[in-house]
């Protein structure tokens, strides 16, 4: 119990500086989408992938494309509970579709609040299941398009998220989510566009990317305010 609590407490004092290490970061994520190479196959495949879903999803029933999202976002409560080392005592959903509730022991922290507006649950399950299954998935045009498809899936899902009536939202405020969503939505889709290039070593790769973008900006803005006095 103590070690959970001491978990929670650390998440909740990181809260604000990492709010504000992503809002410097958003420069740097928006400039790092113009190192992929968008006209090469594997992308082209993941574009049409991405596109697929949207087809998809105009011709999907609104009663199950509800449900599948209340699904995932649930679950994505549940995950962050559980890494964060939280009993999850269970999952509800509402009969009408108009919502779902996950329990779990102890306080929590905004982390388990805010996942399912950034985290692309299934996404990641897919990457994990497809680069076990074979480790030349990078290469595979129709992996590739499978990984759009979620791609597709995840910013739609977002997207369908964030309104005024949203609970959770106010519980870790609207300037956190302001200052922390933008960053960590453009984290989780570049994670997965590098991951189309090089698999697990192309995350890797494109987190230094965000690193040498944030340290060149940084020395921009020094240069600015240098010139000035």
């Amino acid at each position: 119990m103590g070690g959970k609590i001491l978990i929670d407490r650390l998440i909740n004092l990181l809260k604000w500086p990492t709010a504000v290490y992503m809002l410097f970061s958003l420069p740097a994520y928006i400039q790092s989408l113009a190192y992929f190479q968008f006209t090469k196959l594997p992308y082209v495949a993941l574009i049409g992938g991405f596109f697929l879903f949207f087809i998809s999803r105009s011709m999907m029933d609104s009663s199950v494309k509800a449900n599948m999202e209340i699904i995932a976002h649930e679950m994505t409560h549940a995950f962050f509970a559980f890494i964060t080392f939280h009993k999850v005592k269970g999952i509800r959903i509402e009969g009408d579709n108009s919502g779902g509730e996950m329990a779990f022991e102890g306080e929590g922290n905004w982390l388990i609040i805010i996942a399912p507006y950034f985290f692309p649950l299934f996404g990641m399950v897919y990457l994990i299941a497809f680069s076990i299954y074979t480790s030349f998935a990078p290469s595979n045009l129709i992996l590739n398009g499978v990984l759009g498809y979620f791609i597709g899936y995840h910013l739609d899902t977002v997207g369908s998220q964030i309104h005024e009536k949203q609970t959770d939202l106010p519980k870790v405020s609207y300037k956190f989510c302001a200052m922390f969503l933008p960053s960590a939505n453009l984290w989780a889709v570049g994670s997965m566009l590098a991951f189309n290039s090089r698999g697990w070593e192309g995350i890797g790769i494109y987190m230094k990317l965000i690193n040498y973008l944030n340290a060149k900006n940084l020395d921009y803005v020094f240069s600015l305010f240098g010139s000035v006095f």
